[in-house]
């Protein structure tokens, strides 16, 4: 058991799903912006350059992320409508 009293077998298979759905976008846009930003491996410190590239990097990828979601959620309200509509007709017309 953890601090909190959750055991690791308690968690429901969504939440493992989403953490795990997490855990490999934040890897993903860590490997894209290191690899995009981050050029001078002769230094122990980041440079401001690169800290900043980084922090527009995760920007973008953050905002783009939210902006496909957000289009996902409109086309499945949509889809919903339609499938409505298909059924309402088709109880109205039989």
């Amino acid at each position: 058991m953890s601090a909190a009293g959750v055991s690791i077998e308690s968690l429901d298979k969504d939440q493992i799903k989403t953490f795990s759905d997490f855990l490999l976008s934040y890897n993903k846009l860590s490997e894209l912006c290191f690899a995009d930003c981050v050029t001078d491996f002769t230094a122990r410190s980041v440079k401001p350059t690169e800290e900043k590239c980084a922090l527009n990097c995760m920007e973008k990828y953050l905002k783009m992320n939210q902006r496909i979601s957000q289009r996902f959620q409109e086309f499945q309200m949509l889809a919903n409508e339609n499938a409505m509509a298909m059924v309402q007709k088709a109880g109205s017309s039989g």
